[in-house]
């Protein structure tokens, strides 16, 4: 039975394309620097974003942790909204490798609000720490997708460079915003200190996401991802399914958010279901019901025995992420499935 896979944009498979690539890459050691490939790939990734230079590395979650530890010194700590990737999924990281506390602030529909952050950035002294980051992530995945617009991107950065505190841009999946509003990603890219983008997810490839930013930031988390141990030698292999990715990827992104929108729109029609299409902007969808958080566990076991795959995200619902390697065909089924399960809830 063929398996409809929605648990993440993680889980696509390497194309045809790229499995070509990825054989036929011309590589040399990227920690001595001489790798064609992944220097193609920096080089291209940093265009894209508006930026100087970029640094391969194996995760967004990496990416991340080196852009915290080269922003900001021990002791001092960084914002981040309160349902932010960074300060939910990364392992502790910041605090517990980098030494950086993370400062939550409470977002709308994941957006920070520059006047909480301009209120509660502290210079620092002897009874508390300097602000010096503000982490943003775009798009946001726990608020269900949701675009960070580039003006209001544009307000945090002016904030942040009044009070002389970098911005980071957690842009996993920069390019699925960039789609959605049909805007270029270094749109967002050129007013932030620093981006990641993963081109694991939405873009297709298996591995890898990049480090953007100036040359000497570039050259400061390249220290970094070698004390992590991200440093990679014939990583050409994986930097040309990345290529293909840049390359190929965005051209797919509006199908996926399309089957997003047909999903959320047939589960508001379902049943016992909480859910507003209107808030489905990209490729994630999350499904609460009346019964609450208690169903999610047992919606997701029903739905796995007829082979659609979902994750019971806490108190925030079922999610469902679309992508490259779910069609039409499957967010069909998925609609089927959920539909029959949501029945047999209300009929407890």
């Amino acid at each position: 039975m063929r398996v409809a896979d929605f648990r993440s944009d993680t889980v696509t498979r390497p194309s045809p394309a790229m499995r070509k690539a990825m054989a036929e890459a011309v590589v040399g050691d990227d920690v001595f620097g001489d790798d064609p490939t992944v220097k193609e790939l920096e080089r291209r990734a940093a265009a894209l974003v508006g930026h100087q230079a970029a640094l391969f590395v194996p995760s967004g979650t990496m990416g991340n942790l080196i852009a915290i530890r080269c922003h900001a010194r021990p002791g001092e700590e960084a914002f981040a909204e309160s349902l932010s990737h960074s300060f939910n999924s990364e392992g502790g990281g910041a605090a517990w490798i980098a030494g950086v506390q993370l400062r939550t602030l409470e977002g709308k529909n994941g957006l920070l609000d520059p006047q909480a952050i301009a209120h509660w950035a502290r210079p620092g002294n002897e009874h508390s720490p300097r602000t010096a980051l503000v982490l943003v992530e775009n798009t946001h995945n726990f608020a269900g997708g949701r675009v960070v617009p580039v003006d209001h991107f544009a307000r945090i950065a002016q904030v942040c460079r009044d009070r002389g505190i970098k911005l980071h841009l957690d842009g996993a999946r920069l390019f699925n915003a960039a789609v959605a509003t049909k805007q270029p990603a270094e749109a967002w890219g050129l007013f932030a200190d620093s981006v990641m983008f993963c081109v694991s997810k939405g873009l297709g490839a298996p591995i890898g996401s990049l480090l953007c930013g100036p040359e000497e930031f570039v050259k400061r988390a390249r220290i970094v991802r070698k004390a992590l141990g991200g440093g990679m030698r014939q990583a050409g292999v994986i930097a040309a399914a990345g290529l293909v990715a840049l390359e190929e990827g965005p051209k797919h992104l509006e199908q996926d958010h399309k089957n997003a929108k047909a999903l959320a729109l047939a589960m508001s029609r379902m049943p016992g279901t909480l859910i507003d299409p209107a808030t489905v902007e990209t490729n994630i969808v999350f499904m609460r019901t009346g019964a609450g958080p208690s169903s999610y566990p047992r919606i997701q076991k029903k739905l796995e025995a007829d082979g659609v795959l979902a994750v019971a995200v806490g108190d925030l619902g079922l999610r469902f992420v679309t992508h490259r390697d779910v069609n039409e065909e499957d967010v069909e089924r998925a609609i089927s499935s959920l539909g029959r399960v949501m029945k047999e809830e209300v009929q407890k």
